[in-house]
């Protein structure tokens, strides 16, 4: 389904190609698509992904595998928390005005670490000590104080604000993201991956999907 040939040109083209890679890993039933060595023979001179994966680092949201895509098919950009900076920010746009890229997924997941740091240190008792963990935690912190004013203190149900809050400020940012997605060209998705059961489930859509 995503062969040059084949590639997924619409965002509802790519959100479909997605979620039904998400699905076949799920149930069990992998196709393992474009992994050979003849795949990496095809890609040296240019690379097509036909969507852009924005997902925490942890090493069970492994991008290629829980979508059942190989290699070439998604940018992929990830750090602890899918926390955004200017770093962030230029990767996702180069993935939309240069690769041309229709889907930005953004991927959080369940019992997050860099959530739970977040609302350990919100609570006065963060253990982890690390400089440049505490500019992580300063960027979620707003989102963890925002859900305790509400009363919201599952972490889950923190990490799908967070998402949405990440979603955004995306949107909010980058003028060249968000002119794709009202020119059609883009849809910008926020989701979550349940760890227990390897299923991806979108909660926030920009763009026709």
């Amino acid at each position: 389904m995503t062969t040059d040939q084949h590639r997924p040109e619409t965002p509802a083209e790519a959100f479909k190609a997605i979620m039904r890679g998400n699905v076949r890993f799920a149930s069990g039933t992998q196709d393992h698509p474009r992994q050979d060595i003849d795949r990496v023979s095809s890609l040296v001179e240019a690379q097509r992904p036909f969507a852009t994966l924005f997902g925490c680092a942890d090493s069970r949201l492994s991008a290629e595998i829980i979508f059942d895509v190989g290699l070439g098919d998604l940018f992929v950009v990830r750090n602890a928390g899918q926390v955004i900076a200017e770093t962030i920010l230029g990767s996702l746009e180069f993935s939309v005005e240069v690769l041309k890229v229709p889907l930005i997924l953004v991927l959080g997941h369940d019992n997050c670490g860099a959530i739970r740091a977040t609302i350990d240190s919100a609570e006065g008792h963060s253990p982890a000590q690390g400089e440049f963990i505490a500019s992580l935690v300063k960027k979620i912190i707003p989102t963890v104080e925002a859900a305790h004013a509400e009363g919201v203190t599952e972490i889950d149900d923190i990490t799908e604000l967070h998402v949405i809050a990440t979603v955004d400020e995306i949107l909010s940012r980058s003028t060249l993201i968000a002119e794709a997605v009202a020119d059609g060209r883009l849809a910008v998705v926020g989701a979550n991956y349940r760890l227990d059961v390897g299923e991806v489930h979108p909660f926030v859509i920009h763009g026709n999907v």
